[in-house]
């Protein structure tokens, strides 16, 4: 998995932060563009990877029940080697399944759905449009973002100095578990492999909880096996 061991650490605090950031962000850009700030709390909000960010296609957003279905990711290509080199050619964005190609159902909150419905209304409605882009109407990257938004120098006047762009994605796992979100829908929203790397957002207390009752749910499976009987 690619979470670290304290992702906690890494979480803004809370949603006016968010909104803070995102704002700072646009202003930063030039000329200023609202689709960075609006990626930004979208990935927040969903607790998703920017490379899904980038992925999420029209036809991927549910506005009747407000959700977002997640089946792609778009990452940058290492490209092909050249024959007798060591050199790389050919790299670009491609489209593929998420880590562990795992498809998975997120909801889309009422504080991120003004910002779906700008991003329907800014691309169009053709299915296969991408919801989010650049201001140039191409994919976006992180290395995109980063560059356009002067992203470390925001962060830093923000006191944000460790934020990175995956650390909204750590942001909305926090904030979920923080909320009450049991760790197996957690799992799932996160598409996590393994719980243990869902339990990492969980508040201390909370992860003690959890192991107990990992530690009860063990206990009776032991006790509930078959005992072989001696002859």
């Amino acid at each position: 998995e690619d979470e670290i061991d304290d992702p906690r650490a890494l979480a803004l605090r809370d949603l006016h932060a968010l909104e803070t950031l995102a704002a700072a962000l646009v202003e930063k850009s030039n000329p200023p563009y609202q689709g960075w700030g609006d990626a930004v709390i979208f990935e927040a909000c969903t607790a998703a990877r920017i490379g899904e960010v980038s992925g999420c296609r029209v036809r991927d957003i549910n506005t009747r029940d407000w959700i977002w279905t997640v089946r792609r990711q778009t990452t940058p290509s290492p490209g092909e080697l050249s024959e007798g080199t060591d050199r790389r050619t050919g790299g670009g964005l491609v489209d593929k399944g998420t880590k562990g190609r795992r498809v998975r159902v997120v909801p889309l909150i009422p504080q991120v759905r003004e910002t779906v419905l700008r991003r329907l209304e800014a691309v169009g409605m053709e299915a296969d449009s991408r919801l989010f882009v650049g201001p140039r109407g191409g994919p976006i990257t992180t290395a995109g973002l980063r560059r356009a938004t002067h992203w470390d120098e925001v962060v830093a006047e923000l006191g944000y100095e460790r934020l990175t762009r995956h650390g909204l994605r750590h942001t909305g796992l926090t904030w979920m578990a923080d909320s009450g979100v049991k760790p197996h829908v957690l799992q799932k929203i996160a598409g996590h492999g393994s719980i243990t790397t869902t339990q990492r957002y969980l508040h201390p207390d909370h992860e003690a909880i959890a192991e107990a009752g990992g530690l009860l749910s063990t206990h009776l499976s032991e006790r509930s096996r078959p005992r072989l009987r001696s002859v």
